[in-house]
């Protein structure tokens, strides 16, 4: 079920992997997905299945992911609606944040006084866009410490293949994303794109991440395109 799961102090945090779920073929079996063609019923039973294991009192706060840098503080919400962003941050106990990847990096942070959590979701555009840097200033906004953050499982620099305009495009945005694939073409690794802007904001990185593309019990969208399904990250702080 878990690929990584720790806690920091107060913080319960994990990445889930693609065992001990509902879902069929090729989706089997952990399938977190809010999209794409499985069946949403199996989905909710798997994010169930999880959250029993994780968290089974607490609420559930999840996203719209729209590729973008908006974050959503769960304290500010208005509606029961699922916001469109990429970035979720709360302050309070026995919430869990939830965001969802297939290949982009998954990100989980705390400050050192388990006050403050946040998740988010980064993938290429994310990255270019700046949802991690946001992310990190609407936690300090709202009274976080000191930080760490948690990488989670995403596709690696040697397997991101990418035409040489995008990766020359999002390089001169994050240098530290510009990779080679190990074939030898153009690619980026977004996984130390998000830890240069990280480091940048003196966050303290705790790296846990496996390539999904290379690791068969994490999904990848790379490796099996519409019938992968989606791996979680998750965090809250005890009640």
């Amino acid at each position: 079920m878990y690929a990584f799961r720790t806690s920091h102090g107060p913080v319960d945090l994990a990445f889930t992997d693609r065992h001990g779920g509902a879902s069929g073929v090729p989706f089997d079996s952990l399938n977190l997905a809010l999209e794409g063609d499985d069946d949403p019923e199996v989905c909710a039973t798997n994010l169930r299945l999880v959250i029993d294991d994780f968290a089974p009192d607490d609420a559930v706060f999840d996203l719209r992911q729209v590729h973008g840098a908006e974050v959503d503080v769960v304290e500010e919400r208005r509606t029961s609606e699922r916001p469109q962003a990429d970035g979720i941050v709360t302050t309070t106990p026995g919430a869990v944040l939830v965001v969802r990847v297939a290949d982009c990096v998954p990100v989980l942070l705390a400050d050192d006084a388990g006050t403050v959590v946040a998740a988010v979701h980064s993938g290429r555009p994310g990255l270019a866009a700046g949802v991690v840097p946001a992310t990190v200033a609407r936690m300090r906004d709202v009274g976080a410490g000191p930080l760490t953050a948690w990488i989670g499982p995403h596709v690696c620099g040697a397997c991101y293949e990418v035409p040489t305009d995008l990766q020359a495009e999002v390089a001169a945005l994050e240098p530290a994303s510009r990779s080679v694939t190990s074939w030898g073409t153009p690619a980026l690794d977004l996984g130390a794109g998000v830890r240069a802007q990280l480091e940048r904001l003196d966050v303290r990185v705790v790296d846990v991440s496996r390539c999904t593309r290379e690791s068969p019990d994490l999904f990848s969208y790379r490796r099996d395109g519409s019938s992968a399904g989606r791996l979680a990250g998750l965090v809250r702080i005890r009640p």
